[in-house]
């Protein structure tokens, strides 16, 4: 497309909330706390197998740790969101980024999720679920009011939106 009619690809404006940064840190250490913690039980009563089953728990331990202490801000760098009355755009990654773009007209359903981590940290979730083989748009890391005020927009540019989400 060329001319007045051209769209230009920019990354979206918006970053997720930077109380998200400590939410990812906080899953990822609870993710890493489960294998640790069976690994140092059943090497406390496997005693043919302690010395490995406790240094892998240290490894996993210590492979947690640096994944939580690097991770997040990279995510939040790097993770963008932005609504137009046009579309939705998502950009989230770490090392394989993906853009996503879903036209108003495609979207579906709009769902906002709030787990008990996200509830403790007052964030949430956008799921924007499309006509498209590549699944849902997520928009993570939101601050819960902002995420209600966006499910409400997306709900009502989307009734407006002419379409059948097809």
């Amino acid at each position: 497309m060329t001319g007045e009619n051209a769209v230009r690809l920019r990354p979206p404006r918006n970053a997720v909330d930077e109380r998200a940064v400590a939410w990812w840190r906080s899953r990822l250490l609870v993710t890493t706390a489960v294998p640790v913690v069976v690994l140092a039980v059943l090497g406390a009563f496997l005693g043919s197998a302690r010395s490995w089953l406790l240094l892998s728990a240290g490894a996993v331990a210590a492979l947690g740790l640096a994944c939580a202490a690097f991770f997040p801000g990279w995510w939040f760098r790097v993770h963008r969101w932005e609504v137009t009355d046009d579309a939705v755009y998502v950009r989230t990654g770490a090392l394989r980024q993906e853009w996503r773009i879903a036209p108003m007209s495609r979207i579906q359903t709009v769902d906002t999720v709030r787990g008990p981590l996200e509830q403790l940290f007052r964030l949430a979730t956008v799921t924007v679920t499309t006509a498209s083989s590549q699944g849902a748009i997520r928009i993570e890391g939101l601050d819960h009011e902002v995420a209600a005020a966006l499910a409400e927009r997306l709900t009502l540019i989307t009734g407006a939106t002419p379409g059948d989400a097809t």
